[in-house]
């Protein structure tokens, strides 16, 4: 049986706690449903590029894990995300800023879920 899922608003808020606790500059630019909205992180290097990453199921492992969703010029992505967002009122948009690329999203507690 699957482990019960936080609720989003919950989980963002800790995200950028985490975040905040490591010196990465993180910002909400749209916040969706506080309960189930899906969550999408963009994680901008600061040299015109991207990456945005959602949470899809590894059926290998029956979890919840991050994976890229598109990466390349930080305009496209945006453009994506803008449509993707059209689509979902329910989404949540993070956006990081870090030309190291780090997302913390690898880490205990925010790998899975």
């Amino acid at each position: 049986m699957p482990e019960p899922r936080l609720a989003s608003g919950f989980w963002v808020a800790a995200y950028l706690a985490r975040l905040q606790a490591a010196a990465i500059p993180a910002y909400v630019t749209r916040r969706g449903d506080a309960t189930a909205g899906a969550v999408v992180v963009k994680l901008a290097t600061l040299d015109g590029q991207a990456r945005a990453f959602v949470r899809r199921w590894d059926l290998a492992t029956d979890t919840r894990r991050w994976a890229v969703l598109t990466e390349g010029d930080e305009a496209v992505i945006d453009a994506a995300l803008t449509r993707a967002a059209a689509r979902d009122p329910d989404l949540w948009l993070i956006e990081i800023e870090d030309r190291q690329g780090r997302s913390l999203l690898d880490q205990d507690g925010l790998s899975e879920g």
